[in-house]
């Protein structure tokens, strides 16, 4: 597999070519996470170059907590143009930044996450390389993702399958379908889940609510 920090550079230049692309009315669109908006997502992407480590922390403890300080931090980057924001993307495509705690391989999957987070719901079909959904599932299973991408107990007993890369992790009901899919749903997306087959289905849906 490639070093993940290309594969990240990789997927950056992606984000910022498809945030460059789009016009107000797509910035606008409900995007797959949560409650943000496309530019809500868009300004996320930007934000570990917008804010150092010690003000997110900061920022974090005044605000109440990690998640809403994102929020905030992101829904203001976000009130940015396209090409501002594609901008900022692009010079820091190669800034080897990664949150405490995580290491790079969640960088990554944040980034190509979030990337269908903004084309999906726009009908775009902009997604990530095999190797970066084959490194961003093997994160997303490992014990890392409990801080911020996977609440613990939500893959308990289950085996994901991914035919088209040759991977599968864990034992039980299968949960089988394309990478991108699986990676979605066990990142919380419940509209993937209808991309997938087994009988482990009904149970990630239920997990994922």
């Amino acid at each position: 597999m490639a070093d993940v920090w290309d594969l990240i550079a990789v997927e950056r230049l992606r984000a910022a070519d498809l945030v460059g692309s789009l016009d107000d009315d797509q910035l606008a669109v409900q995007s797959l996470c949560g409650a943000w908006r496309v530019r809500d997502v868009a300004g996320h992407l930007t934000m570990p170059f917008s804010v150092g480590v010690p003000a997110l922390l900061v920022g974090a403890v005044r605000s109440g907590g990690l998640d809403r300080f994102s929020e905030k931090v992101s829904r203001e980057l976000g009130g940015r143009g396209a090409q501002e924001l594609a901008a900022t993307l692009r010079r820091h495509a190669r800034t080897r930044f990664q949150p405490p705690g995580t290491g790079p391989w969640a960088p990554l999957t944040d980034l190509v996450v979030h990337v269908r987070d903004i084309a999906r719901p726009l009908g775009l079909p902009v997604s990530a390389s095999d190797d970066a959904w084959r490194g961003a599932l093997a994160f997303l299973v490992s014990g890392r993702a409990r801080l911020g991408f996977v609440p613990r107990g939500r893959l308990r007993g289950l085996r994901l399958a991914v035919p088209g890369l040759g991977w599968s992790h864990g034992d039980g009901p299968e949960v089988s379908g394309p990478a991108e899919a699986v990676a979605l749903a066990v990142a919380g997306r419940a509209v993937a889940l209808d991309d997938l087959t087994g009988e482990g289905v009904p149970l990630l849906r239920q997990r994922v609510g």
